[in-house]
């Protein structure tokens, strides 16, 4: 996304900025920056431009609001209304309470725009590997649940299992098998996680972990009963199919998340386990903690540090811990190749700021440090290859969406006016920053959905390069699509059901050309009232199969709760 042209007016948190950042060595080290940051950080202007009505502001650094010293939004209004609205009900994800690092921050949960019900990607590019991320609301044990039929109206022969397939009609797909949740407290759990390979779809809930042939729901291998509740999952799996999740130390109040045991996703065989330690700070403890995989480095986040282990060996390789005077970890995004970090700064001071750092999965060393301006925070990393980062300003209530090169260099920002449902659950004090449900990122393009509370709404292809909307197309139902990823050249959406009509999996053309939405799955109208109930649910297109599943378990009795489906032809 590109500076605009001389003379051009900015738009505050969420237009392009004035000048672009320096084109010298940007920020690094693992310490304090070498040299001063630029003016606002991201690189920000030395005098402010005023235009379109903009009040005359004095220069100077930090004279103009916005993550790139920018001046406020047109007509002196927050930028496009972007701010929270309220998403649907769910889980906020993870509980931290960043106690000491926030003594002068507020204290307020923010509402991401939308909060909609979809999820996860298949792969940041086009490759098919799907790619699940975990999201939630909705007992009876997932392995004693009843598999869908398979379409002959029989069911699966047990007297109190329904036939989800009765009744369909031609063009529809079928429910290849669907399967219940496992008992949980009446306080409710967490069902975190969705990991499918060519053999076998993974779930975790409340105290097990579970694995499911894909083609017909048999179970893969016997469930793995924890010890106590768990509490934290890696996103995806590592290169070798095995993933990592934490789960609680007991059940007292004084419990902590820091048991961590590596699965494989095929055989369902334990590896490694260890137990992580509490930070050398107060409060900085394991009450909660979030797992990122990066490479083959697994970091394991707490409230104001890190700790990064060989996700292959279980091996401890280094500890993130407080750098420059007042900088602390808060939040990691990770990918195949890339770690990022982000920090906060001079809580509660004249100097409060976030960072953003790339470090080296490897050795924890920092490649650059990017510096942001003082009222804005980044809250989620839509994607690592491009890096590209959400923030928001709660005083203006004003959002951003900023593309950084691979030296931390601020290159350019969506610039579309529209209210967008990105899925991100709910801000909070907690940095995760790898949360959100409905976004897709392919090298060039960021497809973004927007807000829609009744009927069809629009999915918008946004340049990377510029910013601005490449094209956009409609939801082909009355009902709002959402991303689920990308594959083959193609944007996977996915349009949820309504009561009584089934959600359907849809291919969108990214290239040049018509971008008209093409049916892969439509699935059986009989089927749609349990479709309709996996709200704020995780989804993984795989292996032509469309795959459904529950984050939360409310641990209500008054009916069996709904753990996962699949669909396909």
């Amino acid at each position: 996304m590109s500076q605009p042209p001389p003379g051009q007016p900015p738009h505050g948190g969420f237009g392009p900025p004035q000048n672009q950042p320096p084109q010298g060595q940007p920020q690094g080290g693992f310490g304090a920056p070498q040299q001063p940051p630029p003016q606002g950080g991201f690189g920000a202007p030395q005098q402010p431009q005023p235009g379109y009505g903009y009040p005359q502001q004095p220069p100077g650094p930090y004279a103009q609001p916005g993550p790139y010293g920018q001046t406020p939004g047109p007509y002196g209004q927050a930028p496009y209304g972007t701010y929270p609205q309220p998403g649907g009900p769910g889980k906020p994800p993870g509980n931290k309470k960043r106690t000491a690092l926030i003594a002068g921050a507020v204290a307020v949960a923010l509402l991401l725009v939308g909060g909609t019900v979809y999820a996860v990607t298949s792969g940041g590019g086009d490759d098919d590997r799907p790619v699940a991320h975990p999201s939630g609301d909705t007992k009876h044990s997932a392995t004693a649940s009843p598999s869908a039929d398979t379409g002959d109206g029989k069911g699966d022969g047990r007297t109190d299992a329904e036939d989800l397939n009765a009744g369909r009609k031609p063009g529809e797909a079928k429910v290849l098998w669907y399967k219940s949740a496992p008992d949980a407290p009446g306080n409710g759990a967490d069902a975190p996680g969705l990991w499918v390979t060519e053999k076998t779809a993974v779930k975790a809930a409340y105290k097990e972990v579970a694995g499911f042939r894909v083609a017909d729901g048999t179970a893969a291998w016997a469930p793995i009963a924890l010890p106590y509740e768990v509490c934290a999952v890696t996103k995806r799996a590592d290169a070798d199919g095995k993933i990592v999740v934490a789960y609680m130390s007991g059940t007292t109040d004084r419990a902590k998340c820091n048991q961590l045991q590596q699965i494989d996703l095929d055989t369902g065989k334990k590896g490694w386990h260890a137990q992580v330690a509490d930070g050398s700070q107060l409060f900085d403890s394991t009450r909660s903690i979030e797992l990122t995989l990066a490479g083959r480095t697994l970091v394991v986040g707490r409230d104001m540090s890190g700790t990064a282990y060989d996700a292959s060996t279980g091996k401890k390789l280094y500890d993130l811990k407080k750098y420059g005077t007042d900088c602390y970890p808060a939040g990691y995004a990770g990918d195949s190749g890339r770690l990022v970090q982000v920090a906060s700064c001079g809580a509660g001071g004249a100097k409060e700021r976030d960072e953003i750092r790339e470090l080296d999965p490897a050795t924890g060393k920092a490649k650059w440090t990017r510096t942001v301006t003082k009222g804005w925070r980044a809250e989620r990393v839509f994607s690592l290859n491009p890096l590209v980062v959400y923030l928001t300003n709660r005083d203006k209530k004003a959002w951003n969406i900023s593309t950084l090169d691979s030296r931390g260099r601020f290159t350019s920002e969506v610039k579309v006016d529209k209210k967008f449902a990105l899925g991100c659950g709910f801000l909070s004090l907690d940095r995760a920053l790898q949360n959100c449900k409905a976004v897709a990122v392919d090298a060039k393009t960021l497809y973004l959905p927007t807000e829609s509370t009744t009927g069809a709404n629009e999915i918008i292809a946004i340049g990377l390069a510029d910013g601005k909307e490449k094209w956009r197309v409609k939801s082909p139902l009355a009902r709002a699509m959402a991303p689920v990823g990308l594959q083959g050249g193609n944007l996977i959406a996915y349009a949820g059901a309504s009561y009584d009509e089934g959600g359907r999996v849809l291919s969108i053309p990214t290239g040049s050309g018509a971008h008209r939405p093409a049916t892969l799955l439509q699935n059986p109208d009989g089927a749609a009232k349990i479709e309709n109930g996996f709200y704020d649910a995780t989804t993984v297109w795989s292996g032509g199969r469309f795959f459904l599943a529950t984050d939360r378990l409310s641990g209500q009795d008054e009916s069996e709760e709904k753990l996962m489906m699949a669909y396909g032809k």
